[in-house]
């Protein structure tokens, strides 16, 4: 009898009050308006490493949402990703209260210089013993640019194409520029690091020039675990190439499964193999002992979500004001852009007759993620029906109300997903890498970043 393959689960989160299901900080339980205490997040980390599970995934953005009626008025009010706060400050305190739970940091290259974010996640990565990785973004907010200095962000494909320069320089110097055996802490030679075995990067590009050593000495995984979330073409054919794991968020299975057949196709013409990335999907979660409780809760949550912040939030993300429309408006017919076209699409199923009107009700907790209503034995089947569906292989969890929404799960769905094989009853040992692909710490021997290794 073939085992039954497990889920991967993260907890889906940010530094900031407001992340994907908007307005539920107003929720007299949730206690999301104390992350800018430390307290919050090690309370967190206990929590989901009790839970078990693989990782915090923390997303990120430089700017502000300020599209939606021209405003970031409503931004402000509802607390929609702002104020937000660096996320890769909050990891040593975590990783010093727990002992397996991983992190997955986003840091967005497009304002970061290669050889600073490769100390920081090296860094990172000692006091963690090897449990970071990096979501690479390359950021889809003007207002990012502006407040950094540039009228607009690069073009679509050029932010990619310089992403991958920025990936082979930062494979030189967490791979190449120390070589295995360089370090030797040598007391009674007094030699700590030899020389001959420390190498100066040279790098002579398009983007970027760089000419030094990496300042730090290799950490457990050299490379952290390298997580990214695109779903264009240019972005597939970025994630094949570089990315361990990838993030989607579409609510309708077909689209997924065919989603991940592309990834799957891409892989292996960047010289890798179909498994060699593991797929993670966005899911909103609501569970209780009961049916008929879960949905009563449901619909207490939805009396507190806001589903204009979660309009507001998605016309950041496809650039589209819907201020603009009229609630009986068909979104897709109107076409002004790309963006609305495929954003919608995901939403609506490709419905043609899909409405302002529908959007607000699908965001009814505020995001627009696939929601899951039931009790734990419903739950379970429909997370495995998706894996089985779309070939996808766990899911980021994104939180309602905080802390609750992450107990109920671990309190109630991970048991039963434990009975049904399905879910790890204890965590492997080794660092994130290794737990996440059991082919220990470092990239495998298809990915193109070993290439540079000494």
């Amino acid at each position: 009898m073939t085992q039954a393959k497990h889920l991967l689960l993260n907890a889906f989160n940010m530094n900031s009050v407001g992340h994907i299901n908007h307005g539920l900080w107003t929720h007299p339980r949730d206690t999301s308006t104390q992350y800018n205490t430390m307290a919050y997040w090690v309370e967190q980390a206990r929590l989901l490493e009790r839970g078990l599970f693989d990782g915090l995934f923390i997303a990120d953005i430089l700017g502000v949402y300020d599209s939606y009626q021209q405003s970031a008025d409503l931004t402000l009010r509802e607390s929609v990703q702002w104020p937000i706060n660096d996320p890769a400050l909050l990891v040593s305190a975590m990783a010093g209260a727990t002992q397996h739970l991983g992190f997955g940091i986003t840091a967005n290259l497009s304002y970061e210089t290669p050889y600073l974010l490769a100390r920081r996640y090296s860094t990172l990565d000692h006091l963690s013993q090897g449990r970071v990785g990096w979501n690479i973004v390359t950021g889809y907010l003007d207002s990012a640019a502006r407040a950094m200095g540039s009228p607009q962000q690069l073009p679509h494909d050029e932010r990619y194409d310089r992403a991958d320069e920025y990936l082979e320089l930062l494979y030189k110097l967490w791979e190449g520029s120390w070589e295995e055996g360089a370090v030797r802490r040598d007391k009674t030679a007094r030699v700590f690091a030899d020389p001959a075995r420390v190498h100066q990067v040279q790098h002579q590009g398009r983007y970027f020039q760089s000419q030094g050593y990496h300042l730090c000495e290799p950490s457990l995984q050299r490379t952290p675990v390298l997580f990214q979330a695109g779903s264009s073409g240019r972005g597939l054919r970025f994630a094949a190439r570089h990315a361990e794991c990838v993030f989607v968020s579409i609510q309708d299975r077909d689209s997924t499964r065919r989603l991940v057949q592309q990834l799957r196709e891409e892989l292996p013409r960047a010289g890798r193999a179909p498994d060699d990335v593991k797929v993670f999907m966005g899911l909103t979660v609501v569970v209780a002992p009961t049916e008929r409780q879960a949905r009563e809760k449901f619909e207490e949550y939805r009396r507190y979500a806001n589903p204009e912040a979660g309009i507001l939030h998605l016309a950041a993300t496809s650039g589209i004001d819907f201020s603009a429309y009229a609630d009986d408006t068909p979104l897709i017919q109107q076409k002004p852009s790309n963006g609305i076209e495929n954003t919608i699409s995901r939403l609506s199923g490709g419905r043609l007759d899909y409405t302002l009107r529908d959007l607000r009700e699908d965001l009814a907790l505020g995001g627009r993620y696939m929601t899951v209503v039931g009790d734990p034995q419903q739950v379970a089947d429909q997370l495995q029906q998706w894996v089985a569906d779309t070939g996808i292989d766990g899911f980021n969890l994104a939180r309602t109300v905080y802390p609750e929404s992450f107990a109920d799960f671990i309190d109630l769905v991970v048991p039963e997903l434990q009975s049904r094989g399905v879910y790890k009853t204890q965590y492997a040992e080794g660092p994130l890498r290794h737990k996440l692909f059991g082919q220990g710490p470092h990239l495998n021997a298809r990915h193109p970043g070993l290439a540079y290794r000494r």
